[in-house]
């Protein structure tokens, strides 16, 4: 009797690794924290196939001009999943999407998210979302929307990634743009929380090849190793929104220092036929950045290419308007302090065999000389 071959077992959504109830729960757990990162403009609640966002208020506008922006947060979030805290990482997320968009002098509006994981667990994508969130309400921005997708067998089951989406406007005329730099106005310097959320490959490769834990205790840090490379990043949006509106005209460039360090962030918003010159000796580094750089030999310049070197944000500031700017930074608890100036290319003074760095990101910009020493 020729023997039958085995029934095989049902295969499952589930058996596949794709659990639907623990990501319903995940969306219980996140709801109150979603309710709380809202604006008067949303319509709807969460849940729905699409984030509604009532943009009348446009029509009021004599010529509104939408921004958007997108972003992730790199590989920080190793960091995260190494200590098992992820409530942080949401600033990070929120302060590189819309603090983007208040370069150019938009309000951001509205934001969604974007969670890939090999593993749903509820607690820790609720704690995700919740730190999304909160950076949303601080922000000002509502979180209309995001999906969170099961990814086993391409993601590890504690594996996971983020994303997000933002959309803003600015009326036209309120743009800001490298044309109103002129030779004369002051660049400021708006101080960073640490490290933000760019650079990271290069400091967990410090750190491995250092044979340091994340639980080390640092004196110069005054918290442990892992606690510093967490910090979530500051975000500015609202506080560079207030002061756009305090002192309307003081501010003719905003530039968000991110990836490629500050020369070349700044360099975005100049135009042709101008130079900054911003000097080192007006603010002291953070000691993180002196700790990345001495721990992992690393040049000074690949140090000032990849990290923000204590400066979150800068902005070019008319020269008769800088006290009242400050002024205004610091009742809102944002440090800054005069960095630099703008000069025309050709009256620029230039110190030889220091680095000049013109345009960048395909953007062909002015230049910038960053000179000087940290105290």
């Amino acid at each position: 009797m020729t023997e039958q071959p085995a029934t095989p077992a049902p295969i499952t959504y589930a058996l596949a690794g794709v659990d639907i109830e623990a990501g319903d729960k995940a969306v219980e757990l996140m709801k109150d924290s979603v309710r709380r990162a809202t604006r008067p403009e949303v319509l709807g609640g969460l849940g729905g196939f699409a984030g509604m966002f009532d943009a009348s208020a446009l029509a009021r506008m004599t010529r509104p001009v939408l921004a958007t922006s997108t972003d992730g947060v790199g590989t920080k979030v190793a960091i995260a999943q190494a200590l098992d805290r992820h409530d942080t990482i949401g600033f990070d997320l929120v302060g590189m999407v819309v603090d983007d968009i208040v370069v150019c002098g938009a309000e951001p509006l509205f934001m969604t998210d974007y969670i890939a994981c090999g593993r749903v667990v509820p607690e820790r994508i609720a704690a995700i979302v919740g730190g999304i969130a909160a950076a949303c309400a601080a922000a000002g921005v509502a979180l209309v929307g995001g999906e969170t997708a099961e990814h086993p067998g391409l993601l590890g089951p504690d594996d996971y990634d983020v994303a997000g989406a933002a959309t803003g406007v600015v009326e036209y005329d309120s743009i800001l743009q490298p044309a109103l730099v002129q030779p004369g106005d002051v660049v400021l310097g708006l101080a960073s929380s640490g490290l933000h959320s760019n650079g990271y490959s290069l400091v967990r490769r410090v750190v491995s090849a250092a044979g340091w834990s994340l639980d080390r205790d640092v004196a110069e840090l005054g918290q442990t190793l892992g606690d510093a490379l967490l910090t979530p990043t500051r975000v500015y949006a609202a506080d560079l929104l207030s002061l756009l509106r305090a002192e309307p005209g003081a501010v003719h460039a905003l530039s968000h220092i991110t990836g490629g360090g500050l020369a070349a962030n700044v360099a975005r918003v100049l135009p042709p036929g101008v130079h900054a010159r911003l000097d080192r000796s007006t603010w002291t580094r953070p000691a993180i950045f002196d700790l990345v750089g001495s721990l992992g030999r690393v040049p000074e310049a690949d140090l000032e290419r990849t990290l923000n070197i204590g400066v979150g944000f800068a902005a070019v500031v008319a020269p008769d308007r800088v006290d009242g700017a400050l002024a205004h930074l610091g009742d809102r608890g944002i440090p800054a302090w005069v960095m630099g100036e703008i000069f025309a290319a050709g009256s620029a003074p230039v110190e030889d065999g220091v680095e000049v760095v013109r345009g960048a990101k395909g953007v062909d910009g002015g230049s910038v000389q960053v000179v000087g020493t940290h105290p």
